[in-house]
């Protein structure tokens, strides 16, 4: 019987789903060893500052439900603020170093985010 190949099932017509990842298919001959392209720092953060303006406008226009998803935003960020933290302290900067940054003093970085998660 000839069955059609899908997405989900493989040649013999069994469920891929709830396996581990099947065999590495990427032929690497015809795979070119590209380097990734690097994004900035300061365009990514000018490029998300946009969306959240957008967003914000969207919630002014009357979009009153999702003003609670805005504030769930607010704890993304204050998370991932936190995790950039964490990463440039493994990395070697100081309380110092990142209070500055923040305009605030090391002690006040520290009190913030430097308990364990």
């Amino acid at each position: 019987m000839n069955r059609p190949l899908h997405a989900l099932t493989g040649p013999d017509g069994s469920s891929t789903q709830g396996s581990s990842a099947g065999p590495n298919t990427v032929k690497a001959p015809l795979t070119p060893n590209r380097a990734r392209r690097l994004v900035e720092n300061d365009d990514y953060a000018a490029f998300t500052r946009r969306i959240l303006r957008a967003y914000a406008r969207r919630v002014a226009d009357g979009d009153v439900e999702a003003l609670t998803l805005m504030l769930g935003l607010s704890a993304e960020i204050d998370t991932a603020i936190g995790q950039a933290v964490t990463g440039l302290r493994a990395f070697g900067y100081s309380w110092a170093d990142i209070g500055a940054r923040l305009g605030i003093t090391r002690q006040a970085a520290q009190q913030r985010w430097g308990h364990p998660a």
